[in-house]
C-alpha cells in the first residue's frame, strides 16, 4: 500500500492527515505497541525501598568486536513485587508485563529462584549450614525388595572382580 504526499501552500498533507496529525497518531501507537525487549529476565535485587517494588540488577555478556572478548553489561530494572517478598540479594526471575505498569516499571516478580542466606548443595540438593547438612543425608533404596547394606554390596563386588581375575588368569596360563 503506497500512500501519496501531497503537498499544500502552508501544509504538508499525506493520505487526507497532516503532519503534525500523523505525529500524534503514531505517538500514540508507540506507547500502546512498546514492549520489552527481553520477555524472562533473571538478576539480583538490589533494592526494595519502594513499595511494591524491587530494583533488580540484571548483568549479561557483551562482545567487544574489536578485542574479541566478554565484557559485563549491568542494567537495572524496576518489578512489581506485589507481596514484598524479596529481600536485598535475592536471585530473581522476572516476567516482561504485556502493560507497562508505571513509566519504569515493566516487569513483574515471577519467581524467587534462589533466596539470600539459604545455602543449598548442588550434588545433593540438601540445605546446607557451613560445613554441615541441615537435612540428614539417607541413601534410600527404590524398592524394599532390594534393600542391600553395604558390606554386602562391597562383598558383591568383590566376588564378581575375583571371579573376572580367576577367569582371566586362567586363560594366560602358557601351554607346556
Amino acid at each position: 500500500m503506497m500512500t501519496t504526499v501531497m503537498r499544500s501552500s502552508s501544509n504538508q498533507e499525506v493520505g487526507g492527515l497532516t503532519w503534525q496529525g500523523l505525529n500524534r497518531v503514531f505517538s500514540r501507537m508507540s506507547v500502546k505497541q512498546a514492549s520489552v525487549h527481553a520477555k524472562w529476565i533473571i538478576g539480583r535485587v538490589m533494592g526494595t525501598k519502594m513499595h511494591k517494588t524491587a530494583k533488580v540488577r540484571v548483568t549479561r555478556l557483551v562482545l567487544d568486536p574489536y578485542l574479541l572478548k566478554y565484557y559485563n553489561k549491568r542494567k537495572t530494572y524496576f518489578a512489581h513485587d506485589a507481596l514484598q517478598q524479596c529481600t536485598v540479594g535475592d536471585i530473581v526471575l522476572l516476567k516482561a508485563l504485556p502493560e507497562a505498569r508505571s513509566k519504569h516499571v515493566k516487569h513483574e516478580l515471577a519467581e524467587i529462584v534462589y533466596k539470600v542466606g539459604r545455602v543449598v548443595d548442588p550434588l545433593t540438593g540438601k540445605r546446607v549450614a557451613e560445613r554441615e547438612f541441615l537435612e540428614p543425608l539417607t541413601d534410600l533404596p527404590l524398592d524394599m525388595e532390594e534393600e542391600m547394606t553395604l558390606s554386602e554390596k562391597l562383598q558383591e563386588l568383590n566376588i564378581t572382580a575375583a571371579s573376572s581375575g580367576a577367569d582371566s588368569t586362567s586363560t594366560q596360563t602358557p601351554a607346556p
